[in-house]
């Protein structure tokens, strides 16, 4: 008898474990669901592409920084050397 009660009770708690599970699923699949299971992956993009364009933005300032130093824009080379009006710069036309 004894074995009968503890079948059942096996039995029970495993019915409701499988209902409240499929309830859960079912849940899964309403219009409310799908919305914010939607939501949630749009949040995650959103927060990915932040994320991102932060690290870029930043990588940009370096990489623009490095530039300006290696170009001598960084105002450390503000001085100008005199040019003479008729020095091309080596960029004479070929005449030949």
């Amino acid at each position: 008898m004894t074995r009968r009660l503890v079948y059942i009770a096996f039995g029970a708690a495993v019915g409701v474990l499988v209902v409240h599970r499929a309830t859960k699923a079912a849940k899964r699949f309403t219009p409310a669901g799908v919305q914010s299971s939607l939501a949630d992956s749009f949040s995650g993009l959103t927060d990915a592409v932040r994320d991102f364009t932060a690290e870029m933005k930043v990588a940009m300032a370096e990489r623009e920084e490095e530039l300006r130093s290696v170009l001598g824009l960084d105002g450390s080379h503000d001085v100008v050397d005199y040019v003479d009006p008729g020095h091309t710069g080596g960029m004479e036309p070929d005449v030949r």
